[in-house]
Protein backbone atom coordinates (compact mmCIF):
# COMPACT_ATOMS: atom_id res chain seq x y z
CA UNK A 1 0.00 0.00 0.00
CA UNK A 2 2.84 2.43 0.89
CA UNK A 3 4.26 1.79 -2.30
CA UNK A 4 1.72 2.73 -4.44
CA UNK A 5 1.10 5.69 -2.38
CA UNK A 6 5.01 6.68 -3.19
CA UNK A 7 4.80 5.40 -7.19
CA UNK A 8 1.55 7.58 -7.35
CA UNK A 9 2.85 11.01 -5.68
CA UNK A 10 6.11 10.39 -7.69
CA UNK A 11 4.12 9.75 -10.69
CA UNK A 12 1.90 13.04 -10.04
CA UNK A 13 5.17 15.02 -9.71
CA UNK A 14 6.78 13.95 -12.80
CA UNK A 15 3.86 14.84 -14.66
CA UNK A 16 3.68 18.16 -12.93
CA UNK A 17 7.60 18.46 -13.51
CA UNK A 18 6.39 17.48 -17.48
CA UNK A 19 3.73 19.80 -17.72
CA UNK A 20 5.71 23.00 -16.48
CA UNK A 21 8.77 22.32 -18.24
CA UNK A 22 6.99 22.15 -21.60
CA UNK A 23 5.13 25.58 -20.95
CA UNK A 24 1.61 26.16 -21.41
CA UNK A 25 0.22 25.18 -24.80
CA UNK A 26 -1.22 28.26 -27.26
CA UNK A 27 -4.65 29.23 -25.93
CA UNK A 28 -5.85 30.11 -29.25
CA UNK A 29 -5.19 27.57 -32.35
CA UNK A 30 -4.25 28.11 -36.18
CA UNK A 31 -3.20 32.05 -35.49
CA UNK A 32 -1.42 33.04 -38.55
CA UNK A 33 -0.95 36.88 -38.42
CA UNK A 34 -1.59 37.46 -34.43
CA UNK A 35 0.35 36.71 -32.00
CA UNK A 36 0.92 32.94 -30.69
CA UNK A 37 1.21 34.46 -27.37
CA UNK A 38 -1.72 36.86 -27.28
CA UNK A 39 -2.84 37.62 -23.93
CA UNK A 40 -6.80 36.91 -23.33
CA UNK A 41 -7.01 40.75 -22.83
CA UNK A 42 -5.50 41.51 -26.22
CA UNK A 43 -7.28 39.06 -28.35
CA UNK A 44 -10.52 40.15 -26.84
CA UNK A 45 -9.62 43.98 -27.60
CA UNK A 46 -8.65 43.15 -31.37
CA UNK A 47 -11.80 40.99 -31.97
CA UNK A 48 -14.08 44.03 -30.46
CA UNK A 49 -12.25 46.34 -32.81
CA UNK A 50 -12.98 44.02 -36.03
CA UNK A 51 -16.47 43.86 -34.75
CA UNK A 52 -16.96 47.72 -34.32
CA UNK A 53 -14.73 48.41 -37.44
CA UNK A 54 -17.45 46.45 -39.63
CA UNK A 55 -20.34 46.48 -37.75
CA UNK A 56 -20.65 42.71 -37.56
CA UNK A 57 -20.70 39.38 -34.68
CA UNK A 58 -18.59 36.84 -33.96
CA UNK A 59 -20.35 34.95 -36.76
CA UNK A 60 -19.14 37.17 -39.82
CA UNK A 61 -16.04 35.21 -39.21
CA UNK A 62 -16.30 32.90 -36.96
CA UNK A 63 -17.66 28.95 -37.81
CA UNK A 64 -20.86 27.82 -34.79
CA UNK A 65 -21.13 24.65 -34.36
CA UNK A 66 -24.65 24.15 -33.74
CA UNK A 67 -24.21 20.49 -32.76
CA UNK A 68 -22.89 22.10 -29.67
CA UNK A 69 -23.71 25.31 -29.45
CA UNK A 70 -20.14 26.36 -29.59
CA UNK A 71 -17.68 28.40 -31.65
CA UNK A 72 -14.85 26.79 -33.67
CA UNK A 73 -12.49 29.85 -33.74
CA UNK A 74 -9.60 27.84 -35.13
CA UNK A 75 -11.76 27.03 -38.27
CA UNK A 76 -10.93 28.62 -41.44
CA UNK A 77 -14.40 27.58 -42.92
CA UNK A 78 -15.41 31.21 -43.45
CA UNK A 79 -14.17 33.10 -46.58
CA UNK A 80 -14.56 36.30 -44.56
CA UNK A 81 -11.70 35.45 -41.73
CA UNK A 82 -9.34 34.41 -45.14
CA UNK A 83 -10.22 37.53 -46.11
CA UNK A 84 -9.48 39.45 -42.62
CA UNK A 85 -6.12 37.82 -42.43
CA UNK A 86 -5.40 39.33 -45.95
CA UNK A 87 -6.47 43.03 -44.59
CA UNK A 88 -4.28 42.41 -41.46
CA UNK A 89 -1.71 41.98 -43.55
CA UNK A 90 -2.37 44.79 -45.94
CA UNK A 91 -2.47 47.45 -42.60
CA UNK A 92 0.41 45.51 -41.08
CA UNK A 93 2.47 46.72 -44.32
CA UNK A 94 1.17 49.84 -44.42
CA UNK A 95 1.47 50.82 -40.57
CA UNK A 96 5.14 49.58 -40.83
CA UNK A 97 6.17 51.32 -44.14
CA UNK A 98 4.36 54.87 -43.46
CA UNK A 99 4.31 54.60 -39.52
CA UNK A 100 7.02 52.45 -38.36
CA UNK A 101 5.02 50.37 -36.65
CA UNK A 102 6.27 46.84 -36.61
CA UNK A 103 3.23 44.63 -35.65
CA UNK A 104 2.31 44.59 -31.86
CA UNK A 105 -1.00 44.00 -31.03
CA UNK A 106 -1.46 46.79 -28.69
CA UNK A 107 -1.16 49.13 -32.12
CA UNK A 108 -4.68 50.12 -31.47
CA UNK A 109 -3.98 52.87 -28.72
CA UNK A 110 -1.47 54.79 -31.26
CA UNK A 111 -3.04 57.78 -33.08
CA UNK A 112 -0.74 57.41 -35.89
CA UNK A 113 -1.76 53.88 -37.53
CA UNK A 114 -4.07 52.40 -40.11
CA UNK A 115 -6.88 49.91 -39.03
CA UNK A 116 -10.04 48.18 -39.99
CA UNK A 117 -11.97 50.89 -39.11
CA UNK A 118 -10.06 53.61 -40.94
CA UNK A 119 -11.73 52.44 -44.24
CA UNK A 120 -14.45 50.76 -43.31
CA UNK A 121 -16.04 52.90 -40.82
CA UNK A 122 -18.42 50.04 -39.35
CA UNK A 123 -19.67 48.66 -42.61
CA UNK A 124 -18.29 45.48 -43.66
CA UNK A 125 -17.82 46.75 -47.27
CA UNK A 126 -15.58 50.21 -47.15
CA UNK A 127 -17.37 53.31 -49.20
CA UNK A 128 -15.35 53.93 -52.86
CA UNK A 129 -16.49 57.33 -53.13
CA UNK A 130 -16.75 60.40 -50.52
CA UNK A 131 -20.33 60.78 -49.12
CA UNK A 132 -22.19 63.27 -50.64
CA UNK A 133 -21.73 66.62 -50.00
CA UNK A 134 -24.33 68.23 -47.12
CA UNK A 135 -26.26 70.83 -48.31
CA UNK A 136 -26.67 73.31 -46.34
CA UNK A 137 -30.15 75.60 -46.07
CA UNK A 138 -29.88 78.65 -48.62
CA UNK A 139 -30.35 81.96 -46.91
CA UNK A 140 -33.42 83.80 -48.53
CA UNK A 141 -31.70 86.03 -50.56
CA UNK A 142 -32.89 90.33 -50.66
CA UNK A 143 -35.88 91.31 -52.92
CA UNK A 144 -33.85 93.61 -55.97
CA UNK A 145 -30.60 91.98 -55.45
CA UNK A 146 -26.96 93.72 -54.03
CA UNK A 147 -28.91 97.32 -55.30
CA UNK A 148 -31.42 97.24 -52.49
CA UNK A 149 -29.04 96.01 -49.53
CA UNK A 150 -26.78 98.95 -50.46
CA UNK A 151 -29.39 101.19 -50.76
CA UNK A 152 -30.55 100.20 -47.06
CA UNK A 153 -26.84 100.96 -45.63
Amino acid sequence: MKKTIIAGSVLVAVLALSFTIQGEEPKYKNLRILPKNISKEQMDSVMHHFSAALGQKCNFCHVRVDSTRTWDFASDGNKHKLIAREMLKMTNDVNKKYFGFAGNPKHLDTKLTVTCFTCHNGKVEPATIPPPREQRPQQPRPQGGMDSVKAKQ
